[in-house]
């Protein structure tokens, strides 16, 4: 049965969510707006995009989209009504709404915390389904506690950003029944998932979801939670089947260096154990720099304290893992990175401050 629990307190009737919250934290009152709302019978909701498909806007989502989101999941894991879930993210983000919209569609009952770095540190229940994004999973892992709470996680979806390889190797090795989703706020949450394995992630379409490319390799989208409309999106994949696909990277952050497509993602994975290696902990990401001879050439950002010697120890490691084309011909070093509204890495605002 739905009821949506807070430390102690538990909100079941339509009463309780009508309740006065003024005392509860600002993330639970908006939690129960947003229920209190949904079982008011409430039909279309405002979002901000994440900024898959382009520029960040506000667009208007209707409530079959979201139902037809949550019953494709429902079908997808074959969720019942007894399983326990977890909602770890932010409410005003479309992953964080859609774990409450789970919970009352799959009549689940839902507990909810602070969306904290390690939101299983003060928690002794086992959870059936959670959403995290990489960062919680990470930080989960890191304290043994926490790590003995997310191996109990029956279904665990990552989402937000996309899995790096040392924490696909650490999942692996913990043995975490995990899943990378792909999605975006247009499709009101994943349309697609991917068991975290080894090697290249394979993602399958959810139940009636019809994916494809457009002239750029970039996949669109298809489904009852796009209103049946054909969302096109910014992301190059290798198409595996008419249901499956590899993600490659943007297509707005694709390098063009002597006429060869470089996609830096593919890149990060590949560098980066290398890179933490030399600079250990320092996020980064590869970038197009216009050169007059290459068109582009590859650089590298760190966001770490200047060091020469370090750098270019780096340069010759890379050099040996990397392409001709491939290799970055300078690292940049930025103390803090520029990051978006929800988290992600600016990469074009980082580059500008250098």
């Amino acid at each position: 049965m739905f009821q949506l629990q807070f430390e102690n307190q538990i909100f079941k009737s339509r009463a309780d969510f009508k309740s006065n919250v003024d005392h509860l934290p600002p993330f639970v009152q908006e939690a129960i707006n947003f229920c209190t709302e949904w079982m008011e019978g409430k039909h279309d909701f405002s979002q901000q995009t994440s900024g898959s498909t382009g520029t960040p806007k506000i667009i208007s989502i209707t409530r079959a989209q979201m139902e037809s989101s949550a019953k494709a999941t429902r079908d997808f894991f074959q969720i019942n009504s007894s399983d326990k879930l977890l909602c770890c993210l932010n409410t005003g983000f479309i992953a964080g709404k859609m774990m409450l919209v789970r919970a009352m569609i799959w009549n689940c009952p839902i507990r909810i915390v602070a969306p904290s770095s390690n939101p299983l540190e003060e928690l002794s229940d086992e959870f059936d389904f959670v959403a995290m994004v990489p960062l919680q999973v990470e930080s989960c892992m890191l304290s043994s506690q926490s790590l003995y709470k997310i191996r109990k996680i029956k279904n665990l979806i990552i989402g937000g950003a996309p899995i790096s390889s040392k924490l696909q190797a650490e999942i692996l090795s913990n043995r975490l029944n995990a899943w990378q989703t792909y999605g975006m706020t247009e499709t009101v949450s994943h349309i697609a998932l991917a068991k975290i394995e080894r090697g290249d992630l394979s993602y399958q379409a959810l139940p009636n979801v019809k994916i494809g490319q457009d002239e750029r390799g970039a996949l669109w989208v298809s489904a009852e939670m796009s209103k049946n409309q054909k969302i096109q999106t910014n992301d190059l994949v290798k198409l595996n089947s008419d249901h499956s696909f590899q993600w490659l990277g943007r297509a707005d952050f694709v390098i063009n260096s002597g006429g060869i497509k470089i996609f830096p993602e593919i890149l990060e994975q590949r560098a980066e154990s290398s890179i933490n290696t030399i600079f250990p902990g320092s996020r980064f990401f590869f970038f197009g720099e216009k050169d007059n001879k290459l068109g582009e050439k590859v650089v590298l950002i760190l966001e770490a304290e200047k060091n020469m010697e370090k750098s270019n120890l780096l340069l010759d490691r890379l050099k040996s893992i990397l392409g001709r084309y491939e290799s970055p011909k300078e690292i940049y070093f930025c103390p803090e990175f520029s990051r978006t509204e929800n988290g992600k890495i600016n990469r074009k605002s980082t580059f500008e401050r250098i």
